[in-house]
């Protein structure tokens, strides 16, 4: 097989939430464990820091491996989804796993796991743990695919729990209230392991302390830790941040919801360096300022083009549009003052809540409505209906690169177009060929 062809198999026969949602979800460890038993538990053979939550979990992982790269350590990074290869999922010091990796894998074990049915992230968790096994790491950062409790990464005893957040997202699945869905998230803690909690709420404190408490688990709320004592943006975008034990750091994310994430991800490091870890402050200077250099994370508020400037985001539920609509809000009034227009390339998928992201986008805007190139894509017409029902005005493209095209081409130097909605909408932007065809 070739790795094309290996790649089709493996979206083809393992069901894949990316593409088709809940028919792929899988509830239960047992094929995880089958799989595990199977390859001699190779994820016994490395440590791990274990990363949950409903937003932010993207930009903790990368940032805490590039930290921990910066101290000298060989470490895995598992993360999902990917954006344009599936080898994103899978790095070791920030170089994916390569192509004949992958076609090994399964040509060698299909005939193992062919007759467990298991889902792709299921088959693909396997691979990430045989493969950081084999590479030796030092230490592997791992992030939850969905959920936590019930979730496949939820096999490993890490250094350290985090768990980022909590808002609505995949609550087939999870639950309908926060407090549910706090209640698997917090599945990760274990015993005696120290926990990080990014943010917590009335609803979803309680949650956290009694499974802390049931499991003997040190538990760190990273907002009362107050690490982060000032922070503001400089001139390329990106953002100083005044700590109280690392000092002045500059984080190459710009995305306003990276303040929270910051608090977090240093709660994490002290409770590393309590564990052992050998993390300097210039480590932790290192990995902030160039996470995505040495992890390869891409489409977290990234600029893609100055004249006109355009970004992208991952953002893709109420919880997340929280903080992008903030930004937008900001960019619209420097856009006011110099006569620029914000122009927006949306589009989102049908089992996230439409209604409550569109009630928060601002109507200051010129919006291209899309449809990202998956089957779990809304309809660009269905999207430009509801939301003009919000007093979103625009126009309807049947693919992600044909309305970002007429964005550009409508657009001026001095105009601002984001990119996003879904992870999908950015992930065809960044395979097309048109990202940055003004310059």
């Amino acid at each position: 097989m070739t790795y094309q062809e290996t790649i089709n198999y493996l979206f083809t026969s393992a069901p894949l939430f990316q593409h088709v949602g809940g028919a792929a979800y899988k509830e239960g460890l047992y094929n995880t464990h089958q799989l595990d038993e199977h390859f001699g538990h190779p994820h016994q053979k490395f440590k791990t820091v274990h990363v949950a939550g409903t937003n932010g979990k993207g930009s903790c992982s990368h940032t805490l491996a590039a930290i921990l790269q910066a101290s000298g350590l060989k470490v895995g990074l598992f993360t999902s989804p990917h954006l344009v290869d599936f080898r994103e999922r899978i790095r070791v010091n920030g170089e994916m796993v390569n192509e004949d990796y992958v076609v090994r894998f399964v040509v060698e074990h299909r005939s193992f796991f062919e007759p467990l049915h298991p889902s792709f992230f299921e088959l693909t968790t396997a691979m990430a743990f045989k493969y950081f096994a084999e590479q030796e790491v030092d230490v592997a950062v791992v992030e939850v695919g969905l959920g936590g409790r019930l979730d496949c990464t939820n096999i490993i005893t890490p250094e350290v729990s985090i768990i980022t957040n909590i808002s609505f997202d995949h609550v087939a699945f999870l639950g309908d209230t926060l407090t549910k869905i706090a209640g698997e998230k917090a599945g990760i803690i274990k015993e005696g392991i120290p926990v990080v909690i990014g943010e917590a709420v009335e609803e979803t404190r309680p949650v956290f302390e009694e499974k802390a408490q049931a499991m003997n688990a040190p538990i760190h709320f990273a907002e009362e830790e107050q690490e982060v004592m000032e922070y503001k943006f400089n001139r390329k975008g990106r953002i100083n941040y005044q700590t109280k034990s690392y000092g002045n750091i500059t984080g190459e994310l710009g995305g306003f919801c990276q303040q929270k994430n910051t608090s977090t991800i240093l709660c994490a490091v002290s409770q590393l360096k309590r564990r052992g870890f050998h993390i300097t402050n210039e480590h932790v200077k290192k990995g902030f300022a160039h996470v995505c250099e040495m992890t390869g994370l891409m489409g977290r508020w990234q600029t893609l083009c100055k004249k006109p400037h355009v970004v992208c985001d991952t953002g893709h539920n109420v919880g997340g549009f929280d903080w992008i609509v903030q930004q937008l809000k900001q960019t619209s009034i420097i856009l006011n003052n110099v006569g620029g227009t914000l122009r927006i390339v949306f589009g989102m998928v049908n089992d996230k809540d439409i209604s409550g992201v569109l009630s928060l986008m601002p109507q200051e805007a010129t919006y291209y409505f899309c449809q990202a190139s998956v089957a779990r894509a809304l309809p660009h017409e269905e999207i430009k209906k509801k939301a003009s029902s919000y007093g979103l005005k625009g126009e309807s493209y049947p693919t992600v690169a044909e309305a970002y095209e007429a964005a550009l081409n409508d657009a001026k130097q001095k105009d601002f177009i984001y990119v996003g909605g879904s992870s999908f909408v950015v992930a065809d932007l960044l395979s097309s060929s048109l990202i940055c065809q003004k310059n």
